[in-house]
């Protein structure tokens, strides 16, 4: 027995080069699925499930729609502005991610080779034992979720064409700069900047977008903003626990093999979720009186962003921490502070992204920045000794590194989604027709999530007024902040 699984890691060419490791190739395949199970279906599911019911297939779509763009522009151009060779100090040379040979070849981030100030190579360059194809596709799925969050924040009244026009756009020059930036080998990589599987690169950036989007869009209608139940609850739980389980191969895949550190990522990231949906459900017990399904998705939510910049760098007791920040943070600005915010409540981010990704994953980066440990740190980083606050030394430039990060984060799309928007504006709507908006997806996509009447037949007056009664909503709590609770779910 012992030879046989000794030969099975035998070089047996083509198909097994000497450098191909089929425990890390496996691994990391398994973990890019996770990952875009989070989204596809995660988020449709997720989506479709949490809002009222008259946007329940747009919203779907949206998510939908972005998987499925983000892949195609990925292989053609953004693959390679954000893990190719460096064009600028923040950005990747463009190019194709096609060809049989390029695939084939062992993985390697070309712009990662860290050098000390005397040119003398202090860390390697990023080479995973197994091929390009599967960190491409790896990478891509990062990518296609990170759009999809940000969709959340403008569900309910974006107009479809003027969506379909921005996701390609923001990924080209939104996306692919931080994730050059901080992970493909640009100027924050290399100065030592921890964001281990996205934190910065795929929430705050999303969660910033998505505000800053959810500006230029404008509100819902009135009575969507004052009323707007998830039309199945349990769905949407079922989305969530997708959004959950899969979140073991956003974090867990980070290290790019599967070697001890990604075994501590996924341990941290299900301790701090759990610990974060259990704070959020105590605040929500104390404040509101009761428990709330919808208020447990917020906490899990913000536990997961929270512990992403930090998984793989963190002990497990520091996670814990992490987590009861992570549920009470965010709640307080959800809650509370949205409320007496006259910026927030000006801007209607229908999901809360703001809340869940943009404050979560500051609260993240900052927190690595003060509990990162330097041995968990020596195993993963390009800067060799570098470690969080608590562990001194050089912890007090490494918070400042983080705060700096998320500041260039924050500004560059601020600026770059106003800009894509605002162009998008002159020649397509960004808002649908107020006709549209009143009707929701039968007007748009001319289909309704759920068939009342049979065989997909939906309610007419004039053919089934006499069969029975006219359908009629009950009322029932908002997840906007205009009753209750206060606060958008966060997605």
């Amino acid at each position: 027995m012992a030879a046989n699984v000794s030969t099975a890691y035998l070089e047996s060419l083509p198909a097994v080069p000497d450098w191909l490791n089929k425990g890390d190739n496996a691994w990391q395949l398994i973990a890019a699925t996770l990952v875009a199970l989070q989204g596809m279906p995660g988020l449709v599911i997720l989506y479709g499930s949490i809002v009222k019911k008259k946007w329940a297939v747009n919203s779907a779509f949206m998510a939908l729609y972005a998987f499925a763009a983000v892949l195609l522009l990925w292989v053609l151009v953004c693959y390679k502005m954000a893990f190719g060779e460096e064009l600028l100090p923040f950005w990747g040379r463009g190019g194709f991610a096609l060809g049989q040979g390029y695939l084939l070849r062992q993985g390697a981030l070309p712009a990662t080779t860290h050098l000390r100030k005397d040119g003398s190579v202090e860390t390697a360059m990023t080479e995973p034992y197994y091929p390009m194809a599967t960190l491409v596709y790896f990478q891509f799925t990062f990518a296609g979720v990170t759009l999809m969050l940000l969709a959340g924040a403008v569900l309910g009244r974006m107009n479809i064409r003027a969506w379909m026009s921005f996701v390609p756009l923001w990924l080209i020059f939104s996306y692919t700069v931080g994730a050059f930036s901080l992970w493909g080998g640009g100027f924050l990589y290399h100065w030592g900047v921890i964001d281990f599987a996205g934190g910065y690169v795929v929430h705050l950036s999303s969660g910033v977008a998505g505000f800053t989007a959810a500006y230029w869009v404008g509100p819902r209608m009135q009575c969507d903003k004052e009323r707007f139940p998830p039309n199945n609850v349990l769905l949407a739980l079922a989305g969530a626990g997708l959004l959950w389980m899969g979140w073991s191969g956003f974090n867990g895949g980070a290290p790019y093999a599967a070697n001890i550190d990604a075994s501590i990522a996924v341990l941290n990231t299900n301790i701090c979720a759990a610990t974060s949906l259990l704070m959020w459900t105590s605040l929500d017990v104390f404040y509101f009186g009761k428990p709330s399904v919808v208020g447990a998705i917020q906490g899990m939510i913000t536990g997961l962003v929270c512990i992403t910049p930090g998984a793989g760098v963190v002990q497990a007791w520091a996670a814990i921490v992490m987590g009861i920040l992570a549920g009470s943070i965010p709640w307080f600005t959800m809650m509370i502070l949205h409320k007496k915010s006259s910026l927030l409540q000006k801007v209607d981010d229908t999901l809360g992204v703001f809340h869940t990704h943009a404050v979560a994953g500051i609260l993240g980066g900052t927190l690595t920045g003060l509990l990162a440990e330097p041995h968990l740190c020596d195993m993963v980083l390009p800067v060799k000794g570098s470690r969080g606050v608590v562990y001194g030394g050089t912890g007090g430039i490494q918070l400042l590194k983080q705060i700096v990060a998320a500041l260039f984060v924050i500004g560059w799309n601020l600026v770059s989604t106003s800009i894509i928007l605002l162009l998008i504006r002159i020649v397509i709507p960004l808002r649908m027709s107020d006709d549209e908006l009143l009707i929701g997806d039968d007007a748009v996509h001319g289909e309704e999530a759920y068939a009342l009447w049979g065989d997909g037949e939906r309610y007419d007056e004039s053919k089934h007024a006499g069969y029975s009664p006219k359908y009629q909503q009950t009322p029932t709590r908002s997840l906007i902040g205009e009753t209750g609770r206060g606060g958008a779910v966060g997605v």
